[in-house]
């Protein structure tokens, strides 16, 4: 369905106010999808983020910067998502013994446990949006959506 028909628009948009409102519009339909998988876990995106980032360490511990700077939300209070996690019990939170000043923050057993629990959901509800195109049709939009982030100067 066209843009202009889901907003009930009659103005006739230029293609990159096209663009911008289908990409909006689509995170839109994408999050609210994403956010009913994750409700019943009481927990929310940017949790689910951190809990990704944490797992992806291995094991190791990972600190404040290292969590904000992987976050699909740069804006996010990592501090406040870590203390909710903590609560939790999905994170463990603890002083670097060589700099007193750095938290490192470890995700718990419980938290793998929830993100294994969530996979196949969370694999249905991605395939569900990619079967409606092709491998190569993937691919492109890949290409095109990093481009087209990409601001030239």
């Amino acid at each position: 369905m066209k843009i202009e028909e889901i907003l009930k628009s009659t103005v006739d948009y230029n293609p990159s106010t096209r663009v911008n409102l289908n990409i909006m519009y689509t995170q839109i339909v994408i999050s609210e999808s994403f956010n009913e998988i994750l409700k019943p876990h009481d927990i929310s995106s940017e949790q689910y983020n951190v809990l990704r980032i944490l797992r992806g360490q291995k094991g190791k511990p990972a600190n404040m910067c290292v969590i904000q700077e992987r976050m699909l939300a740069k804006t996010s209070n990592t501090t406040r998502l870590v203390d909710k996690l903590l609560l939790k019990d999905l994170v463990t939170r603890n002083v670097c013994p060589e700099n007193r000043r750095k938290i490192e923050v470890l995700i718990t057993a419980k938290g793998l446990a929830l993100l294994e629990e969530l996979e196949p959901q969370l694999k249905v509800h991605q395939e569900t949006f990619a079967n409606n195109l092709s491998l190569e049709e993937l691919q492109q939009l890949n290409y095109l959506l990093e481009k087209y982030r990409t601001k030239s100067i």
